[in-house]
């Protein structure tokens, strides 16, 4: 994981590895998670997998700590996107 500030607005985010090989934008702040094949959140796990759940706010209740993807956060998002 990388640190790095959203050229967009400015918030603090972190640079997630992801299977793939490229690397996803994530707010800096981790989550607690639930998964949960039918959960209403995304999240990323450190290791860059990306897992359906329900973030929570007990970490007794949670299955592990992730982070929310900026793109899903950010108020610039949609200037990064690629036009088509």
């Amino acid at each position: 994981m990388k640190n790095g500030i959203c050229k967009g607005c400015g918030a603090s985010i972190v640079w997630i590895g992801m299977q793939s090989g490229k690397s996803m934008p994530c707010d800096a702040s981790p989550v607690y998670y639930k998964e949960h094949k039918n959960g209403k959140d995304k999240i990323v796990t450190p290791n860059g997998i990306v897992i359906t759940c329900d973030i929570v706010t007990n970490p007794n209740e949670a299955d592990g700590v992730g982070y929310k993807s900026h793109f899903a956060t950010c108020t610039k998002a949609g200037s990064f996107r690629k036009k088509g």
